[in-house]
């Protein structure tokens, strides 16, 4: 049985992959953090809802990674799951309302310096690295299953919330669907302990100004659901030995 961590920011992204899963029971993980386990017949999914934001989504990750490991129980596979807002259609890329993206490209987009010249990542400043790739071959396979686009993913610390800052990040960005603020954090920690990860997203509103009446979150939660239900067939489908962990990328 393959085992899979899945790491949502809020209680309802969990519930909504658990959904999915079947029964969870709940176990604390160190740090009073509650994981939700569902073991189905042939991938087994641990869900966490380890806060908002990529610091706490990294912490509860690798809190998580490491008492599996310490139980000797590793796991094979970190999902970065939830709702996020999708650049629209009309930018360089785009997701609509109700769509599943599975991220090809998780990428850290506000991590780094204000110029006069423009936003500079922290690569072009000297330090660390700004996305990671997930197996391309897992990626196609989760895509295929969900109905899901496969593109880049955003992780930001600060929601956008106008019409420039989102037509900055298309421009900066040519290939991203959707941004949300904790992919980052969870395939930091994933790298950090050699697990491949993945991220998957559903689209609960535009990416731009915040205009609560067009969200859609009770339809976004609801296709996170279905994308989880066709996880274990994508799985399945991809197993043997379990894929390396994506090298770490600028």
């Amino acid at each position: 049985m393959r085992r899979v961590l899945v790491v949502t920011a809020v209680a309802a992204e969990r519930d909504a992959v658990c959904a999915a899963a079947g029964p969870c029971d709940g176990v604390t993980l160190p740090g009073g953090l509650e994981l939700r386990r569902a073991a189905g017949p042939a991938v087994a999914f641990d869900v966490l809802a380890a806060g908002v934001g990529p610091a706490a989504a990294a912490a509860g990750t690798a809190t998580a990674l490491t008492a599996a490991a310490l139980a000797g129980q590793p796991y094979e596979l970190v999902v970065s799951a939830g709702i996020g807002g999708g650049f629209s259609p009309g930018q360089p890329s785009g997701a609509p309302l109700g769509s599943v993206v599975v991220a090809d490209a998780i990428v850290a987009a506000d991590l780094g310096a204000e110029t006069a010249d423009g936003f500079a990542p922290v690569t072009e400043l000297g330090f660390g690295t700004v996305a990671h790739h997930p197996d391309p071959a897992l990626v196609r396979a989760v895509a295929a299953a969900a109905g899901a686009a496969a593109g880049t993913v955003l992780t930001v610390s600060t929601v956008t919330g106008t019409a420039a800052r989102a037509t900055e990040l298309a421009k900066r960005h040519p290939g991203a669907l959707i941004e949300a603020m904790e992919g980052f954090g969870v395939a930091e920690a994933a790298a950090a302990h050699g697990v491949p990860v993945l991220e998957i997203r559903t689209v609960s509103n535009a990416v731009g100004p915040r205009d609560r009446a067009a969200w859609r979150i009770g339809d976004a939660l609801a296709a996170l659901t279905g994308a989880f239900r066709t996880l274990p067939t994508a799985l399945t489908a991809t197993a043997g030995p379990a894929p390396e962990p994506p090298p770490r990328s600028a």
